[in-house]
């Protein structure tokens, strides 16, 4: 099956924004700068960035193509963003919220 760019590139946004993160933090934690993935983001990504970019949000390449089964997700809580890719991530969210 053939990608389309377009559609691979919202998927990425999609995936970064999914996990709790900006462009800028993704971009920081790979160390490069904001308009540098912006610019990779929107053109065509190679197989090498493709997997830098997965690794940063804890995924593999290919969820970074579309979703996978499974528990995934990000909340805000008194400022704190928790990933949630887990069970035991979700628990401790919830002990977060009940002050445990």
């Amino acid at each position: 099956m053939r990608h389309n760019y377009k559609s691979t590139n919202m998927r990425i946004k999609e995936v970064i924004k999914e996990k709790g993160y900006t462009i800028a933090e993704v971009a920081e934690k790979m160390g490069i700068s904001q308009p540098s993935l912006s610019k990779t983001i929107n053109e065509n990504p190679s197989v090498k960035m493709l997997n830098r970019i997965a690794t940063v949000l804890g995924v593999r390449a290919t969820y970074l193509f579309e979703p996978e089964e499974g528990l995934y997700g990000a909340v805000i809580f008194k400022g704190k963003t928790y990933r949630i890719d887990s069970v035991d991530a979700l628990e401790t969210l919830y002990s977060a919220v009940k002050g445990k």
